[in-house]
């Protein structure tokens, strides 16, 4: 969690009590669930790492064998949503597993967007309704997200 330590520091006492809150919701939520493979790739379907701490906090884990991953997440700093849908039908292999299953995701990235404790917290809560949606709703798939079938 180093890297949400360095977003919470300036916060005042009572916005950083309620992103703990919100956090520990998540960790405790998946503390009692299996990690779930999570491959995160671009638009070229090469590997993102970007994400790896928060798709870690959300109940994941990073898979670097797309062959082996439960979930495809597609997200590339700089594309939006529309982006992604124009260009990632062509790049997924139907032979994958995640993909057989439709359990591919396309994540936003707003160009706009700074990195700040609020906005991490939220894709962590993101992350966590895309790898297990029967525990978490927090409302905002199809605004920040999308399930993308093939």
């Amino acid at each position: 969690m180093s890297f949400l330590n360095d977003l919470f520091i300036g916060l005042d006492e009572a916005k950083q009590e309620e992103l703990q809150e919100r956090l520990d919701l998540v960790e405790h939520k998946t503390k009692f669930m299996d990690k779930v493979p999570v491959a995160c790739i671009d638009a070229s379907n090469s590997p993102v790492y970007l994400l790896s701490e928060e798709i870690a906090l959300a109940g994941g884990m990073l898979e670097a064998d797309i062959l082996s991953a439960v979930f495809i997440i597609y997200y590339q700093p700089g594309k939006m949503l529309n982006d992604l849908m124009r260009e990632v039908p062509s790049v997924m292999d139907a032979n994958w597993p995640a993909v057989k299953n439709n359990r591919i995701i396309l994540l936003n990235d707003d160009v706009e967007r700074e990195r700040t404790a609020e906005n991490a917290v939220s894709l962590i809560e993101d992350i966590a309704e895309m790898l297990h949606p029967g525990s978490f709703i927090f409302g905002h798939e199809g605004d920040k997200w999308i399930r993308f079938g093939a």
